[in-house]
């Protein structure tokens, strides 16, 4: 059982509790619980099996709920939450899994207008009950409109890349464990590969000596709840969480047609196989064929020589161009993980973080960035936000740790709230002093487009904000963007020198269409991770997948610039 699944359980128990009027201070617990499991690095499954470890030792985790994850991991079922589904009407569950309603929300229809199911909910909502709550505004009904006529089941079908890249890693290592050197190439391809945000299935692509041997073994994934098939060369299982993975087993002459075929998209392969038609050939998941001849298909590299095209990046798959581009030799040469050379947003247990500043510190330098950004929130941010006496003290400390180090520099910074009324949380003198200043906006989400936009202007306006951090304000799968004149944005950006945020946690915020356009206008961008803990720190491949997927170059993004360079490119260094 994979961490992503067992955070999802204890937050289950989380919600139950809350719609039954449960004690808020175990609420609280089981939700960082949640946090604590996802959060952390190894698999805490290897934990629980591991009798010497206490899973009390990790944080946010006492005897009971340690007691609760045990028996999950060993049986599948987690005991309190079977006892609480017991206790409140079955359908309550259905409606947790509906895009904009929430615990909250689905306890205030229970008790106030007896809704304990979709059929009721939807009832409530053609008579015009929910409408006379309070609360609930135009937009936010259509969209409970929506998961009630059944986007919540293909929203719940989908899961964020970053859980997805849990289920396809373990489940890859897995397969290789149990090979005895007997796989020759193994590989996960679909829309995992292009990166997407999100992600409806995984596509497994092996070659291999043995593959009943394979399959079988594939079919024994600890996770795997069903077969739904199984054939000699192909096999699709359904895990605990419910994800669809299908395996497929190919010749080692057809890998790279099989890991071509099945990466997609299917608009970037009709053009393909267009192509190949007018070249007279044939193109499937074994080949490329000229009569009854494969003339190439071992890599992914001739397929497309055979086409006449330039290898494409998996990122870059969409049929948006890239096709063109590829026959004319004029690819860009995408962004990498390796080109980056800080991360420009993490926080300590300064504010909201999990980690010391000297423990964000030495994770940064074991990555072997040359400069980060440590941005805890100024004051606006409720339990979380910093005094300006407070930031002062932190940077003062950062100066007397930097006067130590060598290779790494750590920029005295901020994440500083934009404010309702469209007002900065700290005052100009205070953000002279900084070396880098990040603004977001974290409340008033339920404004308008105009005031928001006018809010995100306002601090592109400031000679001292660098950047604007998570531009939409969405997290996902849960919070979409709010309404937004992005282009209005994009433009100001670009006149004024401020940088856009690229952020690698689950907010994936920019998106990668809006990163595209906004590099049409000439914005520069940032990628960062917005770290809370030292794991997270990991998340840049997130942001770099982003960008790639945006097609952005390392001369896009300013921190794949040496430590001079990036100062000098920041906007502030030329109003000092």
């Amino acid at each position: 059982m994979q961490n992503a699944e067992i955070a999802r359980l204890l937050g289950d128990v989380a919600d139950l509790l809350e719609i039954s009027a449960g004690n808020p201070f175990k609420v609280r617990a089981y939700r960082n619980a949640a946090r604590t499991v996802a959060d952390h690095p190894d698999p805490i499954a290897e934990l629980v099996a591991d009798r010497e470890f206490d899973l009390t030792e990790l944080p946010g985790i006492g005897d009971g709920i340690a007691k609760e994850i045990t028996a999950l991991v060993q049986t599948g079922t987690l005991p309190q939450r079977q006892q609480l589904v017991a206790t409140i009407p079955p359908g309550l569950l259905d409606l947790l899994r509906i895009p904009g309603l929430g615990p909250k929300r689905v306890k205030l229809f229970h008790d106030r207008l007896q809704v304990n199911s979709v059929a009721d909910l939807k009832d409530a909502l053609d008579q015009g009950t929910i409408a006379k709550l309070g609360g609930f505004g135009p937009k936010l009904l259509e969209k409970i409109r929506e998961g009630v006529a059944g986007g919540a089941a293909a929203a719940q079908s989908r899961i964020v890349l970053h859980e997805a890249e849990q289920y396809a890693r373990a489940i890859v290592e897995y397969l290789k464990a149990g090979a005895g050197g007997g796989i020759d190439a193994i590989d996960v391809a679909g829309s995992f590969r292009r990166r997407k945000e999100t992600i409806g299935d995984l596509d497994i692509v092996v070659s291999c000596a043995n593959a009943p041997a394979v399959i079988e073994r594939f079919s024994k994934f600890g996770d795997v709840t069903q077969v739904a098939s199984q054939g000699d060369t192909r096999s699709t299982v359904r895990l605990s969480s419910g994800l669809q993975v299908d395996l497929r087993v190919v010749e080692p002459s057809c890998f790279g047609a099989a890991m071509q075929y099945f990466t997609g998209s299917q608009a970037h392969n009709i053009e393909l196989r267009k192509i190949a038609q007018a070249k007279k050939l044939k193109l499937n998941e074994y080949g490329v064929f000229r009569g009854s001849k494969c003339i190439s298909g071992r890599t992914e590299e001739e397929v497309y020589a055979a086409l006449g095209l330039d290898w494409i990046p998996p990122e870059m798959r969409e049929n948006r161009g890239e096709i063109a581009l590829a026959k004319q030799h004029k690819l860009p040469t995408l962004v990498r993980l390796e080109d980056i050379r800080g991360d420009l947003q993490m926080h300590t247990d300064a504010s909201d973080g999990k980690a010391t500043l000297t423990e964000m510190i030495e994770a940064a330098r074991s990555l072997g960035y040359a400069y980060i950004a440590i941005t805890d929130h100024s004051p606006r941010t409720s339990m979380a936000g910093q005094s300006p006496a407070e930031i002062r003290a932190q940077w003062k400390e950062i100066d007397r740790l930097n006067k130590g180090m060598r290779g790494l520099r750590v920029l005295k910074s901020v994440e500083m709230d934009i404010l309702e009324s469209g007002k900065l949380d700290l005052p100009d003198k205070l953000l002279a002093e900084a070396d880098y200043v990040v603004a977001t906006i974290h409340y008033g989400l339920k404004q308008t487009e105009r005031q928001l936009t006018d809010r995100l202007l306002r601090a592109i306006e400031s000679p001292w904000v660098d950047a604007v951090g998570h531009p939409t304000g969405r997290i996902m799968p849960s919070r979409p963007s709010y309404p937004l004149d992005f282009d209005v944005v994009a433009k100001a950006a670009a006149q004024a020198g401020c940088l856009l945020e690229i952020n690698g946690s689950e907010r994936l915020d920019l998106p990668d269409t809006l990163a595209a356009a906004a590099k049409s206008h000439g914005v520069r961008f940032v990628l960062s991770t917005d770290a809370h803990n030292t794991r997270e720190l990991g998340f840049m491949r997130f942001a770099v997948a982003v960008a790639r997927r945006a097609w952005l170059t390392a001369v896009d993004i300013l921190n794949t610039r040496p430590l001079p360079e990036f100062l000098k490119g920041l906007r502030r260094s030329r109003n000092r």
